[in-house]
């Protein structure tokens, strides 16, 4: 058994995450991107999970009064086909939640089917379209809301656990 933690994103994750960026993603968020979202943006909560003392994945959103946006999400390729992205995106959702969101958004490629069929598992409903939202290739980007029900999240009083009830162990 693999021992799974979830916690906040740290300075000292910035390496680990690029690698991940880079095999993830055609235009990569950059080393200054990361640091800024860490150290000046009150608005975000970043998190990775964790596989035995391995980043295997991390998330990022802004909480801006009642709605979180998703900004990115990415497990690497090596550890994918354990639904770490599914839970991770749960973690989030739970975050979102203790932060006071009641909604949460996020844009996805319309030619990634996979992570489109994970969102609406979880109860994301397609609104629109973002035309050209891509700069790498100009795909478009479709647009999806959640709402969140806060009875489903409960704050993990776990000894060891942050503010947002995150750093618990669980066992996968």
């Amino acid at each position: 058994m693999s021992e799974l933690i979830y916690r906040r994103m740290q300075l000292s994750d910035i390496d680990r995450i690029l690698e991940i960026e880079h095999r993830s993603f055609s235009a990569p968020w950059s080393r200054a991107a990361f640091e800024g979202e860490l150290t000046r943006n009150h608005f975000a909560k970043y998190i990775v999970v964790e596989i035995d003392g391995v980043v295997a994945g991390y998330a990022g959103m802004w909480i801006i009064i009642d709605e979180a946006h998703i900004t990115n999400i990415a497990i690497d390729p090596a550890y994918r086909g354990r639904k770490l992205g599914e839970n991770l995106l749960r973690q989030m959702m739970m975050v979102a939640v203790w932060n006071g969101a009641d909604r949460m958004t996020l844009e996805v490629r319309v030619s990634n089917k996979t992570a489109q069929s994970l969102y609406q598992k979880l109860g994301f409903i397609k609104y629109g379209i973002r035309k050209g939202y891509y700069s790498d290739n100009g795909e478009d980007a479709i647009i999806m809301w959640a709402n969140l029900d806060p009875k489903r999240y409960e704050r993990d009083t776990t000894e060891g656990s942050d503010a947002d009830g995150l750093a618990g162990k669980s066992q996968n």
